[in-house]
């Protein structure tokens, strides 16, 4: 008998379990690459706010990686092992990695607003997903959920403090 045979946990979900553990591996996915994308910028942002904007990505990436943590979490509760090698988050992305081309603060900001705009999507359609049939998982992805809007809020306004600098 595995260690997730019969657990109480486990059984309170509603719905295929394995369904569940890919969709969550495809969000630990994307968290890890989101996090990397945040502290690769955040070491290569260059321009205009950079020091407002360095601290600012420092910050999400942090998030990212408490986000990861505990998708990995709950996937391991549910039975499930997170995705082991950075090949397969690649393969199983959802919003994926956009490798910054311009280390101009204004395309840093853009592109980590795109990235923010594709998670906030993704993680609404897997709380319809999960209505009515995890309360565990939904209480964890509002949450997460709630940090990407914060996210996209203070990339947003961010942006506008400097084009309102560059008279734009």
């Amino acid at each position: 008998m595995s260690s997730s045979e019969n657990r109480v946990g486990i059984a309170i979900v509603k719905g295929d379990v394995n369904e569940l553990i890919t969709k969550l591996n495809q969000a630990y996915a994307d968290e890890w690459m989101a996090y990397y994308q945040y502290w690769l910028c955040a070491k290569l942002v260059e321009g205009p706010i950079r020091v407002q904007v360095i601290a600012e990505l420092e910050e999400h990436a942090k998030q990212e990686h408490q986000h990861a943590t505990l998708l990995a979490d709950r996937i391991i509760q549910l039975g499930g092992i997170p995705l082991l090698t950075p090949m397969a988050w690649e393969q199983t992305k959802g919003c994926g990695y956009d490798a910054t081309k311009n280390a101009y603060v204004q395309a840093v900001l853009e592109e980590n607003i795109k990235g923010e705009q594709c998670a906030i999507r993704y993680y609404n359609e897997l709380l319809v997903y999960l209505e009515d049939k995890d309360p565990v998982t939904y209480d964890m992805i509002l949450h997460i959920l709630a940090d990407e809007v914060e996210h996209e809020e203070d990339l947003t306004k961010l942006l506008h403090d400097l084009t309102s600098i560059k008279g734009v």
